[in-house]
């Protein structure tokens, strides 16, 4: 007797049985059975070396019997196994098709993507968070809706303004229509105007072509705006350090006399500040009647005003024709970047395109002489792009007063941030009717996630492949909150991964001239996306791509209270009926129509003031 729970050897009659019906299936396999039979050959197998009597019993006619029915059963079912392997073979290939797909439009420094951290890292340096997700539902759904139309192009029809007509408005503000009142005379100003800008890049930008229409207005000899240096964008840049000086001065001379310093006899006034004039004392928008009362008497007196602190504070209407229209032609015509920022603009842009920059009007007011330092290629297409400016800064977070799925830890830090930086919006909200996150979150006011964008891009029909362009500052929550974007769009870059740090170094501690060249790939991009309609950048972007676009530059604006009322339904709402809610909300905001109003005709100039029909 063997060991107990040992096998027992068969019986030979029993093994021959056996046997005789191994060979029978063996026999009878077909081609499609090609698995089963290595299954049963291999089971056989191992029974026939199963015991040492076996071995004494002609083990040397069976191995030979053996290799004849393999090679017996391999003729019989040669075309199923070369069948197989050419479908393997094909998988493999088409595997590799893919990668190349999602890898091949990348550049080396794409590759590199922990570059990308320089952006979305948490600029406290603490520890990087988990992901948070609000909407993993339609996260998942759009994956898989992306994964389907991998081959799908992008949506052709968001590569053109709305407006049919909107072709038959072309650039005209630097037209010479400019009427006697406008004209300069010597021998009528009333003194000179200093400015003192605050903010970053856009907001210094309007206060400085508002300051020259006031100094139309009020008939002044401007003195070239200067920069305040702001605890937040602790930049020291000034008006050289990033726009065309003398081109500036001598593009405006028939209608405004600039100077680029204050006479020597005026500057003790204004070292004593007797003349000085701040923003609080100029309501926001003012009109041109409260420059008259309030401006005027001080710069016939003192025969100098320094306006101090000085941005959005001269409305849109009523103004004058000309001072409008002199507004515009400072904006889009007379403020050019300085040379520095138009050859790494013009470097920037040419690298995400892979090839040469183009030569539309938009580009060449942009760029300049630049472009042509970079030679055309005929062998191949440009790169389309999309530019995303995704503005979730944590001050504008903690701002919002909104709740971003990141549970007590996220409420703790941003109240933690509130009252080391907006003690004044702590106060307020103590003597007022507080207003909960979600009500916040439900009429509008809370600033889009990169989990929101992304889904508004998937709703639109981008497609992974998409090439985007990421503008804008340190993303609150780091990388875990762009999670969402990067794994649905791998082909994402910003200026820090396009530019080796040796050639991003010039501008590294100057903020505004950073925003510069994120303005300058937002404008050339041939659909620009923004996740915040107040933006300066974005309403600026905006204007100049609808002031040089000639109707072939799209600007994609989500309406923030109708996509809250579709993400409201994210745990029920089907992906097709997303898709269309979303596309719809977007085409509805796409219609360009003439400037309204009282609104701001840096982004919205398709007016007479600014550009002429034909």
């Amino acid at each position: 007797m063997g060991k107990q729970g040992s096998p027992r050897s068969p019986r030979p009659e029993t093994r021959d049985k056996e046997e005789k019906s191994g060979r029978r299936s063996l026999d009878s396999l077909t081609g499609n059975d090609l698995l089963i039979g290595r299954r049963i050959f291999g089971s056989e197998a191992s029974k026939n070396q199963g015991s040492k009597h076996d071995e004494s019993c002609g083990s040397s006619n069976k191995l030979s019997y053996s290799w004849k029915q393999q090679h017996s059963w391999f003729r019989r079912n040669f075309k199923s196994v070369l069948v197989m392997i050419s479908v393997t073979g094909l998988i493999f290939f088409m595997d590799s098709v893919m990668v190349t797909i999602f890898h091949s439009d990348r550049t080396p420094a794409v590759q590199d993507i922990s570059r990308l951290s320089n952006l979305t890292d948490h600029k406290n340096g603490a520890q990087e968070a988990s992901p948070v997700q609000m909407y993993s539902r339609l996260l998942n759904l759009a994956s898989s809706s992306l994964a389907k139309n991998v081959f799908k192009p992008d949506t052709p029809n968001f590569r053109e303004e709305r407006s049919s007509k909107s072709s038959q408005w072309k650039p005209c503000a630097d037209s010479n229509k400019t009427s006697m009142a406008l004209e300069r005379s010597s021998e009528m100003n009333n003194g000179h105007i200093m400015v003192s800008a605050n903010g970053g890049l856009n907001q210094q930008r309007v206060a400085i072509c508002n300051a020259v229409a006031v100094a139309a207005l009020l008939n002044a000899t401007l003195v070239l705006p200067r920069f305040l240096y702001s605890n937040v964008w602790k930049d020291p840049s000034q008006f050289g350090d990033i726009y065309q000086e003398e081109r500036f001065i001598q593009y405006l001379k028939d209608e405004v006399h600039i100077v680029k310093d204050l006479p020597q006899h005026l500057k003790a006034i204004d070292n004593k500040n007797l003349s000085l004039v701040t923003d609080a004392e100029l309501v926001k928008e003012a009109k041109p009647d409260d420059y008259i009362k309030h401006v005027l008497p001080l710069l016939k007196k003192y025969g100098m005003v320094h306006l101090f602190g000085y941005g959005n504070r001269l409305g849109f209407d009523p103004l004058p024709f000309d001072v409008q229209r002199l507004r515009c032609k400072c904006n889009f015509h007379a403020l050019k970047f300085a040379p520095k920022i138009q050859e790494a603009g013009s470097l920037l842009v040419k690298r995400i395109r892979r090839y040469e920059t183009s030569r539309s009007k938009l580009d060449e007011a942009l760029l300049g002489e630049s472009l042509v330092k970079y030679s055309a290629r005929e062998d191949q297409e440009p790169l389309k792009y999309l530019a995303l400016h995704l503005r979730f800064e944590e001050d504008m977070v903690a701002y919002s007063l909104c709740d971003f799925g990141g549970g007590e830890m996220e409420r703790e830090e941003l109240q933690a941030y509130r009252e080391n930086h907006f003690p004044l919006l702590l106060e307020r909200l103590k003597e007022s009717k507080s207003v909960s996150p979600k009500e916040l979150r439900k009429t509008g006011r809370c600033p889009l996630t990169p989990e929101e964008a992304t889904l508004v891009l998937a709703g639109l029909g981008f497609n992974r492949g998409t090439y985007i362009y990421l503008a804008g500052s340190q993303i609150y929550g780091g990388s875990s909150r762009m999670l969402p974007l990067t794994t649905l769009y791998p082909n994402l870059v910003t200026k820090e991964t396009l530019f080796t740090p040796q050639e991003l170094a010039p501008f590294k501690n100057f903020s505004s001239q950073l925003a510069a060249l994120d303005f300058i790939a937002c404008a050339a991009s041939d659909v620009f996306a923004m996740t915040d309609s107040g933006s300066q950048l974005s309403s600026l972007v905006s204007g100049f791509r609808t002031y040089y676009g000639d109707g072939h530059a799209a600007t994609l604006r989500p309406n923030k209270k109708r996509l809250a009322a579709i993400l409201s339904e994210s745990e029920t709402i089907k992906w097709k009926t997303f898709e269309n809610r979303v596309r719809k909300m977007i085409e509805e905001s796409r219609k360009v129509r003439l400037r309204p109003y009282g609104r701001s005709i840096y982004r919205q100039p398709k007016c007479p003031e600014c550009m002429c029909k034909f």
